[in-house]
């Protein structure tokens, strides 16, 4: 019995919470002079993840994300925002609204 299946680490390689997608993170905000993007997969580290302002005026990032649930912010000079495109809104330990974004 010599299947690829039964290699070892074969499960873990290719196990869908192992593979990360990735994901673009895009804020509109013109007037802004910083727009970070911030999240449980981040460790809400305010520096972590610097967006780059886009000729419209749009900030971007694009990150990998591993399969699942994850909870976002982006800091607008500084002051913490809901995404108004996230596929919905959660609540984080602190019972503050934060955006949710599932990856499949």
């Amino acid at each position: 019995m010599n299947s690829n299946t039964s290699a070892p680490g074969f499960q873990d390689r290719y196990s869908s919470k192992k593979m990360a997608k990735p994901v673009n993170f895009i804020y509109f905000a013109p007037q802004a002079q910083s727009v970070f993007l911030i999240g449980d997969f981040n460790d809400w580290d305010p520096n972590a993840f610097p967006m780059k302002k886009q000729p419209d005026g749009a900030w971007l990032i694009q990150i990998p994300l591993p399969h699942g649930h994850h909870h976002y912010q982006y800091l607008v000079d500084g002051k913490p925002v809901l995404d108004p495109k996230a596929q919905g809104i959660a609540r984080n330990e602190k019972n503050e609204k934060v955006s949710l974004l599932a990856v499949s």
